[in-house]
């Protein structure tokens, strides 16, 4: 429906914006601590912070570490924080077995931080680029990124760590089929309550550099992903994509990259009016935190009109490294 606005000066627009209360009345989106996920990442040692050059501010943290960021969100009121492992090149292989090593850094972070911060909401990666020798999301047979061999490891990926204790799963892998494969195999072992948030359109993009930087995939990564992840260029295709992934037992959708794809965040909530998630990942986390130290830009300011834009979009929550920063502003 097309709004009718009479004619000035009947109408004068400014009116709803003139001080901070009458804006408040008439904002129509809201941005709160609810709407944030922390990704974290976790490698292996004790009492270790290694700081990510590319990533200003963002950590390596081992287990220990970990449980207290994952302290630190639900005192900030996050609800939930997202588990990424770092894994030297000594720890990948062909078979990617380490995927699903029910000791596995992740596997390990996820049974610390529920038994010591069992308030706060635990997800988690399925995908085998970090524990793969050729850094891809599947196996690599031939020059060929294999599809359904790979959808059997990332099963056994998501039953170890639904064991571990996680409460999300998210497969951010792009295999065709994983969905219903994850959903049946989880159902089978008694984990009905175990949610699947599906990286469902996740592009090949050239925003998630400092992330393999921050998980070790850089210096691992043979060739591109472009054979599996989306083509930056299609939009009709994301939503086939969510569709498939709903009907196969997806609870929860997500679109990544977050900020270049804020269109395809508002046809996804409005096609489907399914919880839909975007991950404002570490290329649009690292050019903020980049111009804010310059001085070019007022990092806090656009901060968090960056996350407001996922609001708008439709979003109902958000992956950020900025969410304990964030939550902090807010609660200001």
């Amino acid at each position: 429906m097309k709004p009718t606005v009479a004619p000035f000066p009947a109408a004068r627009l400014r009116r709803t914006r003139q001080n901070p209360a009458i804006r408040g009345l008439v904002r129509q989106n809201t941005l709160t601590v609810d709407d944030l996920i922390w990704p974290v990442f976790v490698r292996a040692g004790t009492g270790i912070e290694e700081p990510v050059p590319s990533m200003p501010g963002v950590m390596r943290r081992s287990v220990d570490k970990v449980v207290e960021a994952a302290r630190e969100a639900a005192g900030l009121g996050i609800p939930a924080i997202c588990i990424f492992p770092y894994t030297g090149m000594e720890e990948r292989t062909e078979d990617c077995a380490g995927a699903w090593d029910p000791d596995n850094h992740a596997n390990r972070a996820i049974r610390a931080i529920k038994a010591e911060v069992p308030g706060i909401a635990v997800m988690t990666d399925v995908a085998l680029d970090t524990y793969n020798i050729n850094g891809h999301d599947g196996y690599v047979v031939d020059g060929e990124i294999v599809n359904d061999a790979t959808v059997e490891a990332l099963v056994k990926m998501t039953l170890a760590q639904a064991e571990a204790g996680a409460d999300i799963i998210g497969p951010s892998d792009m295999m065709d089929g994983r969905i219903g494969a994850m959903r049946a195999a989880l159902e089978a072992a008694g984990h009905q309550n175990v949610m699947i948030l599906s990286y469902a359109a996740k592009y090949a993009s050239a925003f998630y550099g400092p992330f393999r930087d921050a998980v070790g995939a850089s210096a691992a990564l043979t060739g591109d992903k472009k054979t599996y992840q989306m083509d930056p260029a299609n939009s009709d295709e994301a939503l086939r994509l969510v569709e498939r992934d709903l009907r196969e037992g997806a609870d929860m959708v997500m679109v990544k990259p977050g900020l270049p794809y804020l269109d395809i965040c508002r046809r996804v909530k409005d096609t489907f009016g399914a919880p839909t998630f975007a991950y404002q990942v570490s290329g649009e986390y690292a050019m903020i935190r980049a111009a804010a130290q310059n001085g070019w830009i007022d990092g806090d300011r656009v901060m968090l009109e960056s996350l407001m834009a996922f609001k708008r979009a439709g979003c109902d929550g958000i992956l950020t490294y900025f969410a304990p920063a964030a939550a902090r502003l807010l609660q200001s």
